[in-house]
């Protein structure tokens, strides 16, 4: 059998993030007609049609969605690869600030190991946590922030993604509330209790709420509170229950002693948090170090947690 061409793997990428021949074609410097043959080759060599047409559109195959991002990630190592290691910089005399835009909640569950790893070896390098009311590349575009952290939504075709781990929801209690230690909550005791949540998971809520209403019931939502840092206090001091992610809920401090999580009682699908940059900044080699340090601690961080 003869080798596959590994030069594929970067038009698949480009065409899984684009859904697009033309603008694939484009972010590869190729004719619309050679990606459209590349994309005959792929189909060929995956035996699947990955790209279909939906309307005016093009959409992704349930198998193009699965590799899209193990896709990213391998093209993203193998760039890296053939690119000069950020080990020739000298992070001793390194002086530089990067401003990361990202959640509370993210700063509370990664910031602190994040920050003793870049001092450790950086001592001069400066992290600016900025806050992110919205979503927004403009901020990636015009400078003002190096990195974003969160949940990809559509960003712009021209904005570099890269996945740091997968998470999903808890349901969660304080210590001696009613539900604590219970190992399957069910429906209509989830729905028993006020709740307390944060203007996040907002395609959780709704599966939440469809089914608690399926079942003839209602969930009561007693206080919307800005983060899930806010969420975890409020039902650490009352009955409320607090819906708050795995990865915030298992790398704070203390929440064992102080808190109970629990699955949902409804099957809700998990969500993945990315980096995210300007392309302008893809060869440059501090940028580069800093993504590939929180690709790394992230992935140790939750594997541990």
């Amino acid at each position: 059998m003869p080798e596959p061409d590994l030069n594929l793997l970067f038009a698949l990428d480009a065409l899984l993030a684009e859904k697009n021949v033309t603008r694939a074609a484009r972010s590869l410097h190729l004719s619309a007609s050679a990606m459209s043959r590349t994309l005959t080759r792929l189909r060929a060599a995956t035996g699947d049609p990955l790209l279909v047409r939906a309307g005016r559109q093009m959409v992704l195959t349930p198998y193009a969605e699965e590799i899209r991002e193990r896709t990213q990630n391998i093209v993203q190592e193998a760039r890296s690869l053939l690119r000069p290691s950020p080990a020739a910089l000298d992070f001793s005399t390194l002086r530089r600030t990067l401003t990361i835009r990202v959640n509370e909640a993210f700063v509370e569950a990664f910031g602190a190991p994040l920050i003793a790893e870049v001092t450790a070896l950086a001592p001069f390098v400066r992290l600016h946590f900025s806050s992110k009311p919205e979503k927004n590349a403009e901020y990636l575009r015009n400078g003002s922030a190096d990195l974003e952290i969160g949940v990809q939504e559509d960003m712009g075709p021209e904005i570099r993604v890269q996945a740091l781990f997968r998470d999903r929801y808890l349901g969660v209690v304080r210590k001696g509330h009613p539900l604590d230690l219970k190992q399957d909550v069910s429906i209509e005791q989830y729905a028993a209790y006020g709740h307390v949540v944060a203007p996040y998971g907002r395609q959780t809520i709704d599966t939440l709420d469809a089914a608690i209403a399926l079942a003839g019931l209602e969930r009561t939502t007693i206080a919307v509170v800005p983060s899930f840092p806010a969420a975890l206090a409020v039902a650490r001091a009352s009955d409320l229950v607090a819906l708050l992610p795995a990865s915030f809920v298992n790398t704070q401090p203390g929440a064992a002693a102080s808190v109970c999580a629990f699955e949902l009682p409804v099957a809700t699908e998990g969500f993945t948090v990315s980096q995210m940059w300007h392309p302008r900044l893809e060869n440059d080699p501090v940028h580069r170090w800093l993504r590939q340090l929180i690709l790394r601690m992230c992935r140790q961080q939750v594997s541990s947690g």
